[in-house]
C-alpha cells in the first residue's frame, strides 16, 4: 500500500477530492492511503503564524521555516525506516508528466508540500526537499489543487487500481495520445461511426486505432513524437497523411 501525506493550511479543500469516486475505492480496499495534515498545528505561538513578510522587502509573504521544519521531521521519524519522498509543489519544479506519475507510483510513501503567497523559505528548498513538482506553466493561489492533480495521476497507476491492460492504449502510453473512442448508436445526427469499428475484424481495429494515435499526436502533439518508437512504415505514414482533414 502506497502512503501519501499532504502538508497544508487548508486541509478542507482536499477532502472531496479523496472521498468520491476511484480513489475512494482504492482507499478503502487499502491501495492506498491518504493523510490530510494541518501545517499549523506545528506552527507556533498562539496564533499559529505560518508566514511572514520577506527579508529584503516586496509584495506578499512566506512561509516560515520553523513549522515546516518540525513537521517533516516529525512525519519523517514518525514513519520510521520508511522515509518519505518530500515533494515541494512550486511553479518552479519539474514540469509533471505521466513519466513522473510513473516514477512516483513506485515509491512507497511520499510527502506533499503545499504551499501558498510567495513560496517557502529557501532553506527548506535546501534541507527539507527532494524533489520540486510544478504541474503545469501558469499560477495557482496555491498548491492544494496541484497536490490532488499528483494523488490522482500517481494512485491510478497503482498495481488494482484499474482493470488489468486499461493503462496499456491511454493517452501518454508509448508517448503517443489516445485513439477516438465511440459506442451506440452508429449514427447520430448524420455521424457515423467509422466502418472498421464495426467490421469485427480485430486485426484491422487494431491497425485503425493505431494509425489515429500517430494522426493525433502528430496533429496536436507532435512534440510527444520524438520519444515514441515508430516503424519505417509508420513514418511514411504519417508523411502520406500530412495534408490535413479529419483523422479517419
Amino acid at each position: 500500500m502506497m502512503k501519501i501525506e499532504i502538508l497544508t493550511i487548508f486541509p478542507g479543500l482536499l477532502e472531496g477530492p479523496f472521498g468520491e469516486s476511484m480513489l475512494r475505492r482504492a482507499v478503502e480496499r487499502r491501495l492506498l492511503e491518504v493523510e490530510l495534515i494541518d501545517l499549523r498545528n506545528f506552527a507556533r505561538g498562539r496564533h499559529r503564524q505560518v508566514d511572514d513578510a520577506p527579508y529584503g522587502g516586496g509584495s506578499g509573504m512566506v512561509f516560515k521555516p520553523e513549522p515546516l521544519f518540525e513537521a517533516v521531521e516529525a512525519l519523517q521519524e514518525r514513519g520510521g525506516e520508511e522515509r518519505a519522498r518530500v515533494i515541494l509543489l512550486t511553479p518552479q519544479g519539474r514540469t509533471f508528466n505521466q513519466d513522473i506519475a510513473r516514477e512516483l507510483s513506485r515509491e512507497k510513501r511520499l510527502l506533499l508540500i503545499c504551499t501558498r503567497y510567495e513560496g517557502v523559505d529557501e532553506r527548506v528548498r535546501r534541507a527539507l526537499v527532494d524533489d520540486e513538482i510544478s504541474i503545469g506553466d501558469y499560477i495557482l493561489t496555491g498548491g492544494e489543487p496541484a497536490a490532488a492533480v499528483v494523488v490522482d495521476a500517481v494512485a491510478r497507476l497503482l498495481p488494482g487500481f484499474l482493470e488489468e491492460g486499461s493503462l496499456a492504449e491511454e493517452s501518454y502510453s508509448g508517448s503517443l495520445l489516445e485513439y477516438p473512442h465511440y459506442t451506440r448508436p452508429p449514427v447520430f445526427r448524420g455521424m457515423a461511426v467509422p466502418p472498421v469499428l464495426l467490421s469485427g475484424d480485430h486485426g484491422e481495429i487494431a491497425r485503425w486505432r493505431r494509425r489515429q494515435s500517430l494522426l493525433r499526436t502528430h496533429r496536436r502533439r507532435p512534440d510527444l513524437l520524438e520519444k515514441a518508437t515508430l516503424s519505417d512504415e509508420e513514418r511514411r505514414f504519417l508523411e502520406e497523411a500530412d495534408g490535413g482533414g479529419e483523422d479517419f
